[in-house]
């Protein structure tokens, strides 16, 4: 394919210059603060979800959480694509390659694509697939319409997601976090109106969602539409010859396996737990939830520090990329230590949001989520770990480390305490706290083993192509266009 010129506009140019020049510190903060945001905001939605769903009825709550996990193996092949993907695409931001850019951009857009009409393939064969997930007889019964719609409303989120890795690729985090604010307030707002005003049932919380997703959907389709900008969407640039489109894929691979593996994990988790009873599976669903609260500013610094990590490598600035890694690392720790506070300090206050006068079913909440809660500050470790290895590109070890999370320390460990133990439902916690602590160990080993081979490939290999990148810089600059 002949080269067609793609620009970046001045404010794409200025925010590479300040990734590839500025304070670390600050240009970790500033990129990841708004995805901080925007990551408590998605836990927000879940939390409010499950909140309105314990007004309809526990079991609502239960259908939701178990089926949430199985929503989240489909959605793994989505998210990491366009996780994976996006990383290629600041990486050749960061070369200064901006036809490179454009046409994975363009590209990544077309695989979606395809993944959506594959996913509403599936919706006609949704009771055997919730069947083949030994999900509760009960629970398939409540739920099997809901995870249709949710099933439709994954076809809009997969494009949402594409839309927000690109933007987060630019730099345009505050963008991603208000345009989220308006799909958390739509979906709040509808979710309420359906099941406080309309008395609705679980069904109607998943239209919501469809329609909130959808509002992020169109904006995203109007702002996609950048024909000349490295960054904007041109069917004449899309290509799946293998030397555009396999890096991206081999990049995004384990990703997909890794987020579909883990969401397998955490459902057998969930269907070995119905051992204890429908409410201990509720009950865990409300801990992750709340547990989410704590994950979500690391997830946020982690996808800031990766893309930063990956621009900087692409300019064969090895250092800065390190840099980054350590700024994510003290930032995820300060977050997880508060977060621990907070939980602890407010657990009864917390829990009784959630339980809708259930005394029972609060009492199996904080029993759950004390022993979970253990596990902050060592998932803050996990997390600047992850963030190194996806903007390193090595996805493979990302790969290993979520694996030994749930099919070593978590499934195995659940089994032992089922099998040979009287402990009776705070086994779940116990394993949750195990597993998050145990993790943290392996990913100081991988960071051990991966940032010295590191240091020795980069150092050397892109001594010289650092000294090149000062000339490429300056004439782009003087042959940009404002777009």
């Amino acid at each position: 394919m002949e080269e067609n010129n793609a620009g970046l506009s001045a404010k794409d140019q200025k925010f590479r210059d300040f990734t590839l020049n500025g304070n670390m510190w600050k240009v970790v903060w500033q990129v990841a603060l708004p995805l901080c945001v925007y990551q408590c905001l998605g836990q927000v939605f879940g939390v409010l979800d499950t909140m309105m769903a314990s007004h309809i009825s526990s079991n609502t709550v239960s259908a939701v959480a178990y089926l949430a996990q199985i929503n989240s193996i489909i959605s793994a092949v989505g998210g990491g694509l366009a996780v994976g993907a996006s990383l290629k695409v600041s990486e050749a931001y960061g070369e200064g390659k901006y036809d490179l850019v454009k046409k994975r951009v363009s590209t990544l857009y077309a695989m979606c694509g395809v993944l959506s009409a594959i996913i509403l393939l599936l919706i006609p064969f949704t009771r055997q697939i919730l069947a083949f997930a030994k999900t509760p007889p009960e629970l398939i019964a409540e739920g099997n319409t809901y995870f249709q719609l949710q099933l439709l409303a994954m076809v809009i989120i997969f494009f949402n997601n594409v839309f927000i890795a690109i933007e987060r690729a630019r730099g345009e985090t505050k963008l991603i976090m208000k345009m989220n604010i308006i799909v958390i307030l739509t979906k709040t707002s509808l979710t309420a109106l359906f099941v406080y005003v309309l008395k609705g049932s679980i069904v109607t919380m998943s239209l919501a969602t469809i329609i909130s997703q959808s509002t992020l959907m169109v904006i995203g389709l109007i702002k996609m539409n950048r024909e000349k900008n490295a960054f904007g969407f041109s069917i004449r640039f899309v290509s799946f010859k293998k030397r555009l489109s396999g890096p991206m894929i081999i990049q995004s691979v384990p990703l997909v396996v890794e987020r579909a593996l883990f969401s397998m994990g955490k459902l057998m988790v969930n269907s070995m737990s119905t051992l204890y009873g429908v409410l201990t599976v509720g009950a865990l669903g409300v801990s992750n939830n709340l547990g989410g609260f704590a994950a979500a500013p690391q997830n946020g610094l982690q996808e800031g520090a990766a893309s930063v990590i990956s621009q900087n490598i692409g300019a064969g600035k090895f250092d800065r990329a390190l840099q980054a890694f350590w700024s994510v690392l003290v930032y995820n720790l300060i977050a997880g230590a508060a977060a621990y506070a907070i939980a602890m300090g407010f657990l009864q206050q917390i829990s009784g949001m959630f339980s809708e006068n259930d005394p029972e079913f609060q009492r199996l909440i904080m029993k759950i989520f004390r022993f979970e809660a253990m596990g902050f500050v060592p998932l803050g470790i996990n997390s600047a770990v992850m963030a190194l290895l996806y903007g390193l590109g090595k996805t493979k070890i990302s790969l290993l480390i979520s694996m030994s999370r749930v099919f070593v320390f978590r499934v195995p460990v659940l089994w032992f305490l089922q099998n040979f133990t009287n402990l009776g439902s705070e086994s779940v916690g116990i394993v949750m706290m195990v597993s998050n602590i145990s993790v943290a160990f392996v990913a100081i080993l991988a960071a051990a083993i991966v940032i010295p081979a590191a240091k020795k490939k980069y150092w050397g290999k892109h001594r010289e192509k650092s000294k090149r990148f000062h000339n490429m810089d300056v004439k782009n600059i003087k042959n940009m266009k404002k777009i």
